[in-house]
């Protein structure tokens, strides 16, 4: 079985493909999220890429505060994407990171646990992107066994 990280990296992969896939008139299209479109869905994980970094680097919830509000997609969603994925990427994989602790809402958190948490989401919320894009809604093998 692939490691945290393989998996991590494996499905942002994967959720990139499906969001460069993305046609100029795809973006409102629903997706299996009762409430979110294609453009929603891509913002949830965009956003959620971008709170890597500043909490894996010790800042807390409180302190990163409404950095991220509004739109992180702007103009540009895929643009938005590449530079939020590479961000998480490069937070996720620093030496050591796995092994420390996050300050989420609910508390301290050891970070291989939010980690676990952002890598469920990139495989949930691919499968839905996928699924509203009328993509290959195959999912990774090693990663349904690494999440249940």
């Amino acid at each position: 079985m692939a490691d945290l990280l393989e998996l991590h990296r494996r499905l942002q992969d994967r959720f990139g493909e499906l969001v460069h896939s993305v046609g100029s008139g795809d973006w409102e299209r629903p997706t299996p999220c009762a409430e979110w479109d294609v453009r929603d869905l891509v913002r949830h994980l965009v956003g959620e890429q971008l709170w890597a970094s500043p909490l894996l680097g010790g800042e807390s919830v409180d302190e990163v505060g409404d950095r991220f509000a509004g739109d992180p997609l702007g103009d540009d969603p895929v643009a938005a994407w590449e530079a939020a994925a590479h961000a998480s990427r490069a937070a996720v994989t620093e030496a050591g990171a796995l092994d420390r602790t996050v300050r989420l809402s609910r508390g301290p958190t050891p970070a291989r646990d939010y980690v676990e948490e952002m890598t469920f989401d990139l495989l949930v919320h691919g499968w839905d992107l996928a699924r509203g894009l009328g993509s290959n809604t195959a999912l990774d093998a090693d990663a349904v066994d690494h999440v249940l």
